[in-house]
């Protein structure tokens, strides 16, 4: 399972600490989702300006995640991991004394600086400690501090804010991740391509890696469907708990609670069982794991439909219907995230994950959270408007933010059915890809058969 030069201990240590480092990345990212209502109405905001808190995180963390990804690919990872954490822990900690809207503002940009470290420096351990049959459950175990990180999130600072307030959930969330970038030092750091049949080491192709992974047209499509998968997911992160709290009437602790089922741990299932059937599928074919993403991903957009069409109070069907939902949605990570291992050369892993991320938080996490809210605002208003409300003040549209938000809430189906149509056109290309990588590397090295 793993590379021979580093025992079966260490790299097990390497992928637990890993997974503990992703985990508070998404708990830390989540807060503002689990908070976000006391938060809007102490400093009077709109839905969009709540959505721009994440929108501001985001940006800044797909601009710094393409410089540190390059990093990732020459100096060691896990110093980068160690230092990321430790900025982000400490800022998240700050953003519960923030005074201000724009206080908060600044907070998250230097958690989104911090944050970018995360992805693309792990990424690229994992690809050298993981050989390309264990990527797929390598990365799912690794992601599902996704899910975990985003329940723990919903559940914890859920109960502080009821309890103590929203600003104690800040401080409370910074601790841990003290704990992680310690941890990430003891790791013991692969050689680059360590885990490939054919000994390349930090060899790369021609030419910029930047363009060679844009010239691969897998990744193009990849690139895409991030794009639009994370508008969905960031959209439903920022969004669900306020959702439950105005069209279902639960108070911010209960919302939270239904929010850590439904996001959180909905979640673990979907990552598990798509990086295992993905792995079976890969040796059957090469294309089998971004068809199992997009066969999941098709079978999301009814549930996601059905349930926010739930009536009032029937919450415990609009969770079977959601959480399933998110359960397939998450296949999307543990099956296209190991594509991207499979068509990158070694050296240039953490350079493909970090133009990934930049281009999909840019062009689609981004754009979640604000345009979610945008949409909100309007039909906000287009309500009040039907009611006979001429002055759009916070106080006059407040009894119609719920259904506001409810109709802004279908965009994400309708963006699921696009997402399915990318994730089948990248299907087609891929598997010449993959035999193309491997050429490369037997070339590379005069070996022979590719595994």
């Amino acid at each position: 399972m793993s590379n021979s030069s580093i025992s079966r201990t260490a790299v097990w240590y390497a992928l637990i600490v890993l997974f503990a480092i992703n985990t508070m990345n998404f708990f830390d990212r989540q807060i503002l989702g689990a908070v976000g209502e006391p938060v809007r109405k102490e400093f009077g905001l709109s839905d969009a300006s709540l959505g721009l808190l994440g929108t501001a995180f985001t940006l800044l963390y797909a601009f710094v995640g393409v410089p540190l990804g390059a990093l990732a690919d020459k100096i060691g990872r896990k110093g980068i991991l160690s230092a990321g954490v430790f900025v982000w822990s400490l800022l998240t900690a700050a953003s519960g004394v923030a005074q201000s809207y724009w206080q908060i503002f600044a907070l998250r940009l230097g958690v989104g600086v911090g944050e970018a470290s995360c992805a693309p420096a792990s990424a690229s351990l994992i690809g050298d400690l993981f050989p390309a049959n264990w990527r797929a459950k390598a990365m799912a175990i690794f992601m599902l501090g996704l899910p975990v990180g985003v329940a723990l999130s919903f559940a914890v600072s859920g109960t502080i804010a009821k309890e103590y307030g929203w600003r104690a959930a800040f401080l409370v969330a910074g601790i841990p991740g003290i704990l992680c970038a310690v941890a990430v030092l003891f790791i013991r750091e692969p050689h680059r391509g360590a885990s490939e049949t054919h000994a390349i080491g930090g060899q790369r192709r021609e030419g910029s890696p930047y363009l060679n992974v844009l010239r691969s047209p897998t990744m193009i499509w990849i690139i895409l469907s991030g794009a639009v998968h994370n508008f969905n997911m960031y959209a439903i992160g920022s969004f669900l708990t306020p959702f439950l709290m105005r069209s279902h009437g639960l108070d911010i602790q209960q919302a939270n609670f239904v929010s850590m089922l439904v996001y959180g741990l909905m979640g673990a299932p979907g990552l598990l069982i798509g990086g295992l059937i993905g792995d079976w599928a890969m040796k059957r074919r090469k294309d089998g794991r971004m068809l199992l993403g997009a066969g999941a991903i098709f079978l999301s957009v009814p549930t996601v439909y059905f349930a926010l069409g739930v009536s009032k109070g029937s919450t415990t069907l609009f969770l079977a219907l959601m959480g399933t939902a998110c359960a397939l949605m998450y296949f999307y990570y543990s099956t296209v995230y190991s594509t991207i291992q499979d068509v990158t050369e070694p050296a240039s892993r953490g350079t493909a994950m970090a133009v990934y991320f930049f281009a999909m938080y840019v062009l689609g996490a981004s754009l979640g959270p604000y345009g979610t809210g945008l949409l909100s605002d309007y039909y906000t208003r287009m309500a009040a408007s039907r009611s006979g409300v001429v002055e759009f003040t916070q106080t006059a549209l407040e009894p119609f933010r719920a259904e506001g938000l409810h109709t802004a809430m279908y965009v994400i189906p309708a963006l699921g059915v696009l997402l399915t149509l990318i994730l089948l056109a990248g299907s087609r290309t891929v598997t010449k890809e993959i035999d193309r990588m491997q050429e490369w590397m037997r070339r590379s090295t005069g070996s022979g058969d590719a595994s």
